[in-house]
């Protein structure tokens, strides 16, 4: 029997009903594959290879865990495709698996900067299992919004642009434009819709000195039913290698994060959230880890360093 708080019964509504259903990413600027199918490095014969995982709320029963595994590489100098593999895990209750692929196709508009346009398709795998659903009381949970289990896939798609020069970015994305409806009852009336989920990131280099990098960015992200969410973080890289930074999410945590280049092509990093909203009495705070692989296909010996790349 699954023995379990009404937090979590929140935290499931909150997941199925309209809100903010996609995962929350602190250290976007290194997800960007995954929130924006435009994005693009340009780097020839590498391949990109990233994993994330975030525990959310830590000390709240139910609460989230999100993992995704992403790559992507250019196939010519105006062609990138990738893919991404998204978890997300609430109260091992409600589980949703989203495998996408990626195609983004890069405009030089050369000494103005790039910009590409992107797409994503794939497929969403969404399981509810309410099987002895009790509250801490150990009364049966009986409300007929969950007392039946789902087991869905259904075909999903996103697009997005993605603009930038070497100091700096804009990303426009809907990574999800379908509406997938979840919950129906009384004769074909859905109470569940997943919302498409608007993003606006940016960010921007600036050079203090030779050893020392401001990198400023933002994330925003809008869906019907919620507030908007804005994410605003301000990193310093020092040497190009050691980077580390804090982030306030408007009305809901502050962050703190650091990362390094551990070698030319490994990049690992970590964050954490201290929650200021209504859940932050009940809980120690949120972790990320990150860990970022570039792979040379070809093992290209090009005979210089290209510039690190900062997003």
């Amino acid at each position: 029997m699954k023995k379990i708080l009404v937090s979590l019964l929140t935290l499931i509504s909150s997941a199925i009903l309209f809100a903010q259903q996609d995962a929350q990413y602190t250290q976007y600027m290194y997800n960007m594959s995954v929130i924006n199918p435009a994005y693009t490095t340009g780097n020839l014969g590498i391949v990109n290879l990233g994993a994330l995982h975030r525990t959310q709320w830590v000390g709240v029963d139910g609460a989230p865990k999100s993992s995704n595994l992403f790559a992507h590489t250019p196939i010519n100098d105006k062609v990138e495709v990738g893919f991404s593999l998204i978890n997300d895990n609430i109260g091992d209750v409600v589980k949703e698996n989203n495998l996408y692929a990626d195609f983004a196709y890069k405009l030089d508009l050369e000494e103005y900067g790039n910009l590409s346009l992107g797409l994503k398709a794939g497929v969403t795998f969404f399981d509810v299992n309410f099987d002895g659903f009790m509250l801490e009381s150990g009364d049966v949970f009986t409300d007929p919004d969950f007392a039946n289990n789902i087991n869905k896939s259904y075909f999903n798609a996103g697009l997005g642009a993605y603009y930038n020069k070497d100091n700096y970015y804009v990303g426009l994305s809907i990574p999800n434009i379908l509406n997938a409806k979840h919950l129906d009852r009384d004769n074909g009336r859905y109470q569940g819709t997943e919302q498409m989920h608007v993003f606006l990131t940016g960010g921007y280099v600036y050079e203090i000195n030779d050893l020392f990098k401001f990198k400023p960015a933002f994330m925003t992200k809008m869906v019907k039913g919620a507030p908007i969410s804005l994410d605003i973080t301000g990193n310093v890289l020092y040497n190009d290698q050691i980077e580390f930074g804090l982030g306030y999410r408007v009305n809901d945590a502050f962050s703190a994060m650091v990362n390094v280049r551990a070698t030319p092509e490994l990049r690992v990093g970590y964050a954490y959230d201290h929650t200021t909203g209504n859940l932050g009495p009940f809980s120690s705070g949120s972790h990320e880890i990150f860990v970022l692989y570039d792979f040379d296909i070809f093992n290209l010996d090009r005979g210089f360093n290209k510039s690190p790349r900062f997003f």
